[in-house]
């Protein structure tokens, strides 16, 4: 009896993923924790056991095939029919015959010409609107693209249709063309047209980018950001540092300033506890320890690795796991449970020259450290004379929903007073 081999859910939120690929073929027999495929999430690669013993019947998915559901079939494997898995049976016979009824019924609608008022009109934006601007009957035209689709060429030689033949309200064309859709004037086949005579490749966009894209368009468009800066003199932090590293020769260890910088901001979520909290609709969370989320480049991205309880952790140790986790995110083998959750996030580009930016939260987080390089900067001194100083530009982004103006000031002046007196970041 026929097992189905379903599409498992590897995080809490995930509804698809990529099956990247298959470590074994048809025919090949299968027990228990014996590994079945590579599966690629937004966030990362994972490996996929069998569960249950077996041959591989049929594999239903090919390699590389994305957008998979969660729960839906990817093989089967003959064995013991059990609660777990799903019976090939009757069910897929009736859902099969429904699915080609529908498709049966959708080529009739669209390849039905003469319909006054097709259920369905497959049309691309760039024609949808050329045919609202001239007032033609888009039930009225049979489409020449791929699938009968209305393209723009179609409505090339077609003319104004007279006034009483528009079948829309003459308000929601008005409405449209007073307030044109953005999204829709820059869609795929609108930017064909622009750059018909141009050569370029298309890159197809995988599930990271596509979440990237999605949670900080979301961001920027719902989150009240507001920015503050200060810069840090860095001297006493470089002395530090050189005398932490100096100590933890023997032990292999290599503190960087980020993971100085981690710490600071753990130690002064604590001395300012109202901001280590997110925003949750209609109430606050907040937080008792410092959980703080790294960003991490990735080809094609970044992670957000989470280090948690980093307020009772010392800097060796911030290191140490600092370079695991960011070591597995560019191998995409972090754990859901590794790069969700946290309060708090640091974006560093300081390593690249950047001196200064402000950088967008990433939710559920309230606040984000975005981190400059150290450059010489000429100061005035104390006495009043001039002399130079290394300076690190610090802008924190914040979530005004959750964090006011003098609170936010107050946290960043304390992640500024610990850098700038680190030795209050001791033990390593």
């Amino acid at each position: 009896m026929a097992i189905e081999v379903l599409m498992p859910a590897l995080s809490p939120t995930m509804e698809d993923g990529t099956l990247a690929k298959w470590f074994v073929k048809e025919g090949d027999k299968v027990e228990p924790g014996d590994l079945l495929a590579e599966i690629e999430t937004d966030k990362a690669t994972m490996e996929f056991e069998a569960v249950e013993e077996g041959i591989i019947e049929k594999l239903l998915v090919s390699e590389g095939t994305e957008g998979v559901k969660v729960n839906s079939a990817i093989a089967t494997l003959s064995g013991e029919d059990n609660s777990t898995s799903k019976n090939i049976g009757e069910t897929d016979t009736s859902n099969t015959i429904k699915s080609e009824t529908s498709a049966i019924n959708a080529k009739k609608i669209e390849n039905n010409s003469n319909s006054k008022s097709r259920d369905r009109v497959f049309i691309t934006p760039l024609a949808r609107r050329i045919a609202e601007k001239k007032g033609i009957d888009i039930n009225l035209i049979s489409g020449t693209g791929p699938h009968g689709r209305i393209i723009k060429k179609d409505l090339a030689n077609l003319k104004s249709a007279p006034l009483g033949s528009v079948l829309q309200d003459p308000d929601v064309v008005t409405a449209k063309s007073i307030s044109p859709n953005i999204s829709d004037s820059f869609s795929y086949d609108a930017l064909l047209e622009i750059y018909a005579d141009r050569n370029f490749t298309e890159i197809a966009l995988d599930g990271m980018r596509k979440t990237i894209a999605s949670r900080l368009s979301e961001a920027k468009q719902t989150i009240p950001h507001f920015y503050l800066r200060r810069s840090v003199k860095m001297e006493n932090l470089l002395d530090f540092r050189q005398k932490i590293n100096k100590k933890l020769l023997d032990k292999n260890i290599k503190v960087s300033i980020n993971d100085i910088i981690i710490k600071a901001c753990s130690e002064a979520l604590q001395s300012n506890p109202d901001a280590n909290a997110i925003w949750a609709g209609n109430k606050l969370i907040k937080f008792d320890s410092s959980d703080i989320a790294v960003a991490v480049s990735v080809e094609g991205g970044l992670f957000t690795p989470v280090l948690k309880d980093t307020d009772q952790k010392t800097i060796s140790n911030i290191s140490e796991e600092m370079k695991d986790l960011a070591s597995r995110a560019r191998a995409k083998k972090l754990m859901p449970t590794e790069f969700q959750g946290g309060s708090f996030a640091i974006s560093n580009l300081g390593m690249f020259g950047i001196e200064s930016f402000d950088a967008i939260i990433n939710p559920p987080h309230a606040a984000i450290l975005a981190v400059g390089t150290g450059k010489k900067k000429p100061i005035v001194l104390d006495d009043g004379s001039l002399g130079a100083a290394t300076e690190m530009e610090l802008s924190l982004s914040v979530d005004h929903r959750v964090i006011d103006g003098v609170l936010g000031a107050q946290l960043l002046h304390t992640i500024v007073d610990n850098l700038e007196n680190p030795i209050g970041l001791l033990n390593i």
